[in-house]
């Protein structure tokens, strides 16, 4: 098995795992839901107006988990195919959609490698999933070969600044944990051995100009003063949150 092949069971497994314990249950809230909202803060998008109307776009989620986004976006009358490589999240979307009557393809596959054809979409997303779990490298890549020109790619994850303020286990710091440069490939000492990708901003610049991307905004997400805690991820606490940025969200653009 090689090493990429490896991290992605491992991931897998993690998320696996984490559907048993907290995904499929709150799935169904979150597919009830209509507004579009970003991160574990829930930021509405009404606020930082990343997406726009996607009313007939065709859309790819890269990384969908159980497809709450996907839902939401369906709703709001995009044409929605959801990506994931993990089956027990899948088969999660797939009862909700059952229940809701909600229904977009689900396609089992790894951001870095989408058995979708080329330019068959108007907006790549991802709201962790690929954005966190798979290679930058290599999935940036991907979401450009699936956008038409013109087409816009919109990515959420933890900060680079977050990440350095990261233990190997438990609550995040207000003191550097470990170094900025280097960042590539985490393994999360916390018994899950998830495997987390992340880049400095610099990395990240150079990956998505490299990829064929043009930059057009990077939004460094503050939780809201009415936030809570997540009751999952509460390893970012709220109060953390709202003093620097545990979250950022990246949009850029496949030129025409």
């Amino acid at each position: 098995m090689s090493s990429a092949d490896a991290d992605l069971a491992a991931n897998v497994a993690a998320w696996t795992k984490k559907n048993a314990e907290y995904t499929d249950g709150s799935a169904a809230r979150a597919w009830a839901k209509d507004e579009l909202a970003w991160g574990m803060f829930g930021v509405l998008e009404s606020d930082v107006q990343i997406l726009g109307d996607v009313a007939g776009l065709d859309v790819v989620e890269l990384g969908c988990g159980t497809a709450y986004i996907a839902a939401r976006l369906a709703k709001l009358g995009a044409r929605v195919v959801g990506v994931d490589p993990t089956p027990a999240q899948l088969d999660t979307a797939r009862r909700l959609m059952a229940e809701t009557g909600i229904e977009f393809p689900l396609v089992e596959a790894a951001g870095e490698s989408v058995p979708l054809p080329d330019a068959s979409f108007d907006l790549a997303l991802s709201e962790h999933g690929a954005a966190t779990w798979a290679d930058p490298r290599r999935w940036i890549p991907e979401a450009f070969r699936l956008l038409r020109p013109g087409g816009r790619l919109a990515f959420l994850h933890s900060s680079p600044f977050a990440h350095v303020h990261f233990p190997d286990v438990g609550e995040i710091s207000t003191e550097l944990q470990r170094p900025y440069f280097g960042l590539g490939r985490t393994v999360w000492d916390d018994g899950s051995n998830e495997v987390e990708y992340q880049l400095t901003h610099g990395e990240w610049i150079d990956v998505l100009r490299e990829s064929g991307f043009t930059i057009e905004r990077l939004v460094e997400l503050q939780a809201p003063a009415s936030a809570a805690t997540h009751p999952y991820y509460s390893d970012i606490p709220a109060e953390w949150a709202r003093q620097w940025p545990g979250e950022e969200i990246w949009v850029a653009r496949k030129q025409a």
